[in-house]
């Protein structure tokens, strides 16, 4: 019978607090974007196909945020999840574009 990997060596056993905070953070996204759709969409034109598109986007913002953040954060999540940990996760999703701007700049300035 085969051992099973060390969890140092495993990654998904390295990547668990990442994965989980991330699949949280989309699961409580979804009817997020869906309220921002519907308040976004009253307030702009009052139609049901503003609301879907603008839920369409808000839910493909979300996805996206959750790629970039799993490629550039995901590895360096060690920390066991908290609900401080998935509110840091929920609020990363929505706000990883300003997020990768920063990281982006503090890089150019370091190699400066």
């Amino acid at each position: 019978m085969p051992r099973p990997p060390h969890p140092e060596t495993d990654l998904l056993s390295r990547l668990r607090h990442a994965l989980a905070g991330l699949a949280i953070a989309l699961v409580l996204s979804v009817p997020l974007a869906a309220l921002l759709g519907r308040w976004l969409g009253d307030a702009l034109g009052d139609s049901y196909e503003l609301r879907v598109t603008i839920y369409g986007a808000l839910l493909l913002h979300v996805i996206l945020g959750a790629v970039v953040l799993f490629v550039r954060v995901a590895r360096h999540e060690t920390r066991r999840l908290s609900a401080s940990r998935v509110a840091l996760w929920v609020a990363s999703l929505w706000l990883w574009p300003g997020l990768l701007l920063l990281g982006r700049r503090r890089a150019d300035r370091d190699e400066a």
